[in-house]
């Protein structure tokens, strides 16, 4: 498909309304998953259309890339997520200012979120990337040892755990939704651990292709990128 015949407005609604349908299906509101448009190597005169189809929140892959745009996020009032895999050294660009840091997933990571929100004096809302197929290549902590992540963040400064986040094993619809299912039920544990700056609040999982399963599953944020913008032009 030809980058200028992506309709991305109309895209955004679709998608929009098969999240609604999902939400409805899985017994719960439309107003209840909150939609990630994904705006990786997208330029800011092909995200400007899900704006205006309302577009809320946006996810970006790199600190660079969230850097450049930022400004334009804003204006836009767009709720900034970083999604990307966390380099120790690229943290210093996104403690306050993206809203949700996705893919923290090891204690030196949230170590430098605490510790840079303390020194600017933000408070850092985060989610705990798991690798929740086991997948040596992929980042995200094994399910096992997110208890004591989870103890050791407690004692950080300004630091805060809004909840999980996933990216599955590529796979087929079926396989995908049994890791959903396994995501599902490590959240609904972890909902019982009382600990200070731990609310688990959000599951954040599925993506273009399989984004309903996650509903289903109980996902109830989605982050959305070439259903709504077309194939990636890399760069």
């Amino acid at each position: 498909m030809e980058q200028e015949t992506i309709d991305v407005y109309s895209n955004f609604l679709r998608v929009r309304d098969e999240v609604a349908e999902s939400a409805l299906k899985s017994g719960r509101r439309p107003e209840d998953i909150r939609l990630v448009a994904v705006t990786k190597f997208v330029e800011a005169e092909r995200i400007a259309p899900a704006f205006r189809a309302g577009c809320l929140e946006v996810g970006e892959n790199r600190a660079q890339e969230l850097t450049d745009k930022f400004d334009f996020f804003k204006a836009n009032g767009q709720t900034v997520h970083f999604i990307g895999q966390l380099q120790l050294n690229k943290i210093k660009y996104l403690v306050g200012r993206a809203d949700l840091i996705q893919s923290a997933d090891r204690p030196e990571a949230f170590s430098e979120i605490s510790r840079l929100a303390e020194k600017r004096g933000v408070k850092q809302s985060c989610l705990v990337e798991i690798n929740i197929g086991d997948e040596p290549q992929k980042a995200g902590i094994a399910p096992n040892d997110l208890p004591e992540l989870l103890k050791r963040i407690s004692d950080m400064p300004d630091i805060f755990v809004k909840g999980l986040m996933c990216i599955p094993p590529a796979a087929g619809d079926r396989d995908a939704r049994y890791y959903f299912a396994k995501m599902r039920e490590l959240f609904e544990d972890m909902k019982g651990i009382e600990l200070p700056g731990i609310d688990m609040q959000i599951l954040s999982m599925g993506m273009s292709g399989d984004y309903t399963s996650a509903i289903a599953e109980g996902a109830n944020m989605v982050r959305v990128g070439s259903a709504i913008f077309g194939p990636r032009h890399f760069h």
